[in-house]
């Protein structure tokens, strides 16, 4: 029998590489990221090594006019896609005063985490109803998207766009059977928060992380694999924080 098919944008390292990792253990994959590389090249043959007939892209998210032919491409190697991990995003460029905010980081950040995933999740999901197939569609956010820090306000404020959005796609696709779920990460050790490690070193000692630790990239890549497998379905339109309880309100 044929496994179903995950696209996973952001794969080449971090929380990308570690969802398809976990996803290569029941699903094939198609993989994008913005450069591929030796990084890339290690992901794909790990995921090869698991089972999953695997393509890893060259594809930038901001890119919108490229997304109809990545998804084309798709169904031409595997003949459906049942499942899209929006996992590609990027940092504030700066971090500092928010009156200091300039419009070129403004934009960059907001091609990349909401516009450019916000239509390829269009794309994606016009194509799975055109094919009648599709599964699921998984948004990575982040805490940052109710919680403000205003010295990255560019970067919270795609993730909390991305996540109306999400609301609106659940909305639309759940009358075609397609579930929409948004994963929103805490502090997780990645490079894209190594250089302030130490912050959050001394923050999850104060004890803002209830569990007391950094998350880690598997910790997310369990969560998209629990709701890759349909066990979740009727759940659509679900706000999962996978940050150690950072999240729960408390006195």
């Amino acid at each position: 029998m044929s496994r179903p098919v995950a696209l996973v944008t952001g794969a080449r390292r971090g929380i990308g590489a570690a969802i398809a990792l976990e996803l290569a253990k029941t699903h094939d994959l198609a993989l994008t990221d913005y450069v591929l590389d030796e990084a890339s090249d290690a992901v794909e043959r790990a995921c090869e090594a698991l089972g999953a007939r695997t393509v890893f892209t060259e594809h930038d998210s901001a890119e919108v006019s490229a997304h109809p032919l990545l998804i084309s491409d798709i169904f031409a190697r595997f003949g459906h896609l049942d499942v899209l991990v929006n996992s590609a995003g990027i940092g504030a460029p700066v971090r500092g005063d928010l009156l200091d905010l300039v419009p070129e980081n403004f934009d960059r950040v907001m091609n990349v985490n909401l516009r450019g995933a916000a239509f390829l999740c269009i794309a994606a999901a016009n194509a799975m109803l055109a094919h009648k197939t599709g599964s699921c569609i998984i948004l990575i956010t982040s805490v940052s998207a109710s919680h403000a820090s205003p010295e990255r306000a560019d970067y919270c404020i795609s993730k909390a766009g991305l996540s109306m959005f999400g609301q609106n796609l659940a909305l639309r696709l759940a009358p075609e059977n397609i579930a929409v779920f948004e994963l929103r990460p805490g502090i997780i050790k990645t490079e894209m928060t190594a250089g302030v490690s130490a912050k959050y070193d001394a923050a999850i000692a104060g004890g803002l992380v209830p569990m007391q630790r950094w998350g880690t990239p598997k910790d997310i890549a369990k969560s998209v694999a629990a709701l890759a497998s349909g066990a979740f379905h009727f759940a659509t339109g679900s706000i999962i924080q996978t940050d150690g309880g950072l999240s729960i309100a408390k006195l």
